[in-house]
């Protein structure tokens, strides 16, 4: 009994898929969007959350979803899919001495893949980096500090700015002056007031006689 025969087509095509997923990444392709999309998908995911019954959220951590990224619970999942179907059918072949219709053998291989791939994706989960975990929403960043680190900021003309979230981590976002009149400089640290779409509004910290911190 080979992997290619007709009855074990669902789970030559679960590894298949499998290697698809391992190759995106190997490759980073997750990242082809950009650190922004994330962010403002992380908010919308958040705001998602607040209204998700208890049941489904029962029920996703019974099958490890939000364990890991959704690209390695899937990959564990295929994997696992695939194993335990070629071993019914090699069971049944066994047993009766053909093996079983490939889509009675799928519904089969799924329903044990499921659970078992939610036991082995909460002991992953502890073991594996949380980036994930630690994205925010560019919302979050107003009412942070950041330092200019390019260019000069003036109304209509922005300067990169680097900023740290809540979690440490650095984010470059483009800055102009909340005061129409001001200028920001390459090192000035500033507070970020407000947003408008990808642009953010600061005012220097001098001028709001803030005492500059660490960043």
């Amino acid at each position: 009994m080979t992997l290619l025969e007709p009855h074990n087509m669902p789970f030559a095509a679960a590894l298949v898929l499998m290697a698809i997923l391992a190759l995106v990444q190997l490759i980073g392709l997750g990242d082809m969007f950009g650190a922004d999309a994330d962010l403002d998908l992380d908010g919308g995911a958040d705001a998602n959350a607040a209204i998700t019954p208890g049941l489904m959220d029962g029920l996703s951590s019974l099958i490890g979803l939000g364990r890991v990224p959704l690209t390695i619970w899937a990959a564990l999942f295929l994997m696992l899919f695939a194993g335990i179907g070629v071993g019914i059918q090699q069971l049944a072949d066994s047993f009766t001495g053909a093996p079983l219709d490939r889509w009675l053998a799928a519904v089969l291989a799924a329903a044990g893949a499921i659970p078992a791939t939610g036991v082995l994706a909460r002991p992953l989960g502890a073991i594996l980096p949380q980036d994930e975990t630690t994205a925010v929403s560019l919302a979050a960043l107003v009412g942070r500090r950041a330092v200019i680190t390019d260019g000069i900021a003036r109304t209509g003309s922005p300067a990169r700015a680097r900023v740290r979230d809540v979690h440490g981590q650095a984010h470059y976002v483009m800055v102009e002056p909340h005061e129409t009149s001001s200028e920001l400089h390459a090192g000035d640290e500033v507070l970020l007031v407000r947003r408008e779409g990808n642009t953010f509004y600061a005012t220097a910290l001098a001028e709001r006689r803030l005492s500059p911190t660490p960043n």
